[in-house]
């Protein structure tokens, strides 16, 4: 068991609490994304052993950092938006630069792989003009509002395992993000099923498609991975605070994204 991904795990977890921000996006920052991906895919295979040791305490990390931190970060976003959204552009600037030295951007891009780029950037970066629903908890629930349940889930757990596009984004884009944030702070079991297993069907399905991609275009993946994580900026980027008090603020938890994105990358990506 690789104990390590707990912290990881805490991580993502964390930010996928957050609409706006990726989980997937953290997973690069790791610098686990790659092998997340082949874990996934691996659970099939002869060393699923291998694959779940990695695997499961990552699940520990996130499932606890979802239970544990879901009333903070609702607190977080709701009395300090600003801020904690400029904590997070600070991490997503932060991991640039590894980014770019894992993908080997100079040796390996051409014409063809900037394009992806810049399609990934405007996939991502569009969504910022798509309509939020309103956070209203659903408190009737019938078959309908089950089936969609799960597919929110399942929609949204392909966008989590994709940097740049966040999951909670999409419950929230889909009118549900309320309801299950509701049901695990007041550990509602069958919406967290229903919602849980979406999310697992959708990892699955799309580990899959980036398996592939990664095993057979692996520079032009980086290049749309890349793309999507510069997309997110602009989505996560909230505006400029305008109290003064609220700028310094967020000048802060910037550099403090920063350095935690400065610290985790010369832990993550030493070799």
């Amino acid at each position: 068991m690789e104990w390590k991904n707990i912290y990881r795990g805490l991580m993502m977890g964390a930010s996928d609490v957050i609409p706006g921000v990726s989980g997937g996006t953290i997973a690069v920052l790791l610098g686990i994304y790659d092998r997340l991906i082949a874990s996934i895919n691996g659970l099939f295979s002869k060393e699923w052993k291998k694959h779940l040791g990695f695997l499961i305490p990552l699940g520990i990390g996130i499932a606890g950092a979802v239970l544990l931190l879901s009333r903070l970060i609702e607190w977080l976003f709701k009395d300090f938006p600003g801020p904690t959204q400029f904590f997070f552009l600070g991490l997503i600037i932060g991991i640039l630069p590894y980014l770019f030295r894992q993908a080997d951007v100079k040796a390996n891009f051409k014409v063809n792989h900037y394009i992806l780029l810049i399609i990934g950037a405007v996939i991502v970066s569009g969504m910022v003009f798509l309509h939020e629903s309103e956070g209203v908890v659903i408190e009737e629930f019938t078959l309908s509002t089950y089936v969609l349940l799960f597919f929110s889930g399942f929609i949204a757990s392909a966008a989590m395992i994709l940097p740049g596009i966040s999951g909670s984004f999409i419950l929230l884009v889909m009118g549900v993000y309320a309801t299950v944030i509701s049901a695990i702070s007041n550990l509602q079991l069958t919406i967290i099923a229903v919602v849980g297993l979406g999310i697992v069907l959708g990892i699955l399905t799309m580990s899959k498609l980036i398996h592939y991609f990664f095993k057979h275009y692996r520079s032009g993946t980086f290049a749309l991975i890349i793309g999507l994580v510069i997309g997110s900026i602009v989505v996560v980027f909230p505006g400029w605070p305008e109290s003064t008090p609220f700028l310094l603020l967020s000048v802060v938890t910037f550099a403090g994204g920063l350095f935690v994105a400065y610290v985790l990358g010369r832990v993550e990506y030493k070799e």
